[in-house]
């Protein structure tokens, strides 16, 4: 096995044991990012000079037993996620040449405890998308088919840690964006509750959706990390003061006598693959035989979260959006006339669906129109939260596919937005509602590509979701 393809609970273990060190590991990834990126495109910049630096610092602690939790690590970063010193882009020409002077949180915390940021991953700009194909830096593919979208909008982020050019990626996901790329890529990722990890240092799209989470090789890698990166944030009122679990001892427990409910909407849904549905019933089998009392249970409004996610994100998409201009940053239109110089700059630095989704918000927010479409997307909101809360306190989890089908082909669904929109069909109910989520590899398709189940808990109970996705998964 190389180096590169280890998990991070491998990594560490052979850094502590001295098998290889930091610069060894770091340089295994870098080559794999050679070998790949002009094929994947999973990274828009690689940090490869201070990566090595930071793997050296790293081997001369882990020597001195010094060093932090994931000390020597290398992973990256979905480039709507910023990282000082190093280009964050959004993977949006309006921002191509900003370097932050601040870094998000969670990244903080990860070098703190000794990680090794390799590079940063393309993404659908600002989020906005499910396949990869709206980044200005060129679409992602799946490193399972290079045929196929790796999914969006984390897909650079998923097909980075599936074709082993990273061992972790942290990532966001506003309405399925880590859950859905992991599902096409073969990989874990996880969305946590609303307020459980810190937004500060995130690009924001849609403020009351955004999260930020892991994608890793396995669900002990993701529980580990979630240790460190989870918790209070001054910087970030929405973060929740709640005590942190030991998730990487709760994933120990045994699940035997949990009960996991089965939502029929979720398998009702209009075009599901069967292999998909075949995939997930064989995976609640699973849980049956592991102890699971398996329980049907019923989110009736899931059927309006797809309509009522695409008035809210575009609404808020266009509020946060505004702050771009083109003055500072990025691409610029060299013009005497300062309205030509907002217009015109960024016309050219966003793509077709930043301009998309911006257009429809300020249509949604404007007089005469708030009421009729934000206000009563808002209240549907409430009713699908309702919906979770009412189910959870029948069952302890709830199991469902990720994604209606396996990944696509790339240019497949381009020109149809609405098609693409359903894509996120399974994975934003769950967005909308603020609870955790987490997708683990079901299998494959007769066709090669990688299937996943999506385990999903009660508002910060990120313990359930990944005690279960471990014992799936082992």
């Amino acid at each position: 096995m190389n180096l590169n393809e280890l998990t991070i609970k491998e990594a560490v273990e052979g850094l502590k044991n001295k098998k290889f060190s930091s610069v060894e590991l770091t340089e295994s990834c870098l080559k794999r990012i050679g070998q790949r990126n002009t094929e994947i495109n999973a990274f828009i910049s690689v940090n490869a000079e201070e990566a090595l630096l930071d793997a050296r610092t790293a081997d001369i602690l882990i020597g001195k037993k010094k060093a932090g939790t994931i000390a020597g690590i290398p992973f990256a970063v979905k480039d709507a996620i910023c990282t000082v010193d190093l280009r964050s882009t959004g993977a949006a020409k309006i921002l191509d040449n900003y370097i932050p002077p601040y870094e998000a949180t969670v990244i903080r915390r990860l070098r703190e405890a000794g990680g090794v940021v390799i590079g940063k991953n393309n993404c659908d700009a600002f989020g906005h998308g499910a396949s990869n194909e709206n980044s200005m830096y060129g679409a992602v593919r799946n490193p399972y088919d290079i045929s196929k979208v790796a999914g969006g909008s984390s897909g650079g982020s998923a097909a980075a840690v599936s074709d082993n050019e990273c061992i972790f990626s942290i990532a966001e996901d506003t309405g399925g964006s880590i859950r859905q790329p992991a599902a096409f890529c073969g990989v874990v990722g996880l969305r946590p509750s609303y307020g459980r990890n810190s937004r500060f240092g995130i690009m924001p799209m849609a403020s009351s959706l955004d999260t930020v989470g892991p994608i890793a090789k396995s669900v002990e890698d993701i529980a580990l990390l979630m240790e460190i990166m989870a918790g209070r944030d001054p910087k970030d009122a929405t973060t929740v003061n709640e005590p942190v679990p030991l998730y990487s001892k709760e994933i120990e427990k045994n699940i035997n006598g949990m009960k996991v409910g089965v939502p029929e909407e979720y398998f009702n849904v209009k075009g599901i693959d069967k292999e998909i549905i075949k995939a997930t019933e064989k995976e609640i089998e699973k849980l049956r035989d592991l102890g699971c009392k398996i329980v049907p249970v019923s989110l009736p409004h899931t059927k309006y979260a797809i309509a009522a996610y695409y008035i809210i994100v575009p609404s808020e998409d266009s509020s946060n959006l505004a702050r771009l201009d083109g003055v500072r940053y990025g691409e610029r239109v060299k013009t005497k006339n300062l309205f030509d110089l907002y217009a015109k700059s960024r016309a050219i630095g966003f793509p077709e669906e930043v301009k998309r989704r911006i257009l429809i918000g300020t249509y949604a927010l404007s007089a005469g129109y708030y009421d009729a479409y934000y206000k009563k997307a808002q209240k549907v909101r409430t009713l699908i939260k309702n919906d979770f809360e009412e189910a959870f306190k029948k069952v302890d989890a709830i199991i469902t596919p990720t994604t209606p089908s396996p990944a696509f082909g790339v240019g497949e669904m381009i020109s149809d937005p609405l098609s693409m929109y359903l894509a996120d069909a399974m994975v934003s109910p769950a967005a909308m509602a603020g609870v955790p989520a987490l997708s683990v590899p079901a299998g494959m398709t007769k066709a090669g590509l990688p299937i996943g189940v999506q385990i999903i808990g009660a508002r910060l109970n990120e313990s359930a979701v990944l005690r279960i996705g471990y014992s799936l998964q082992k």
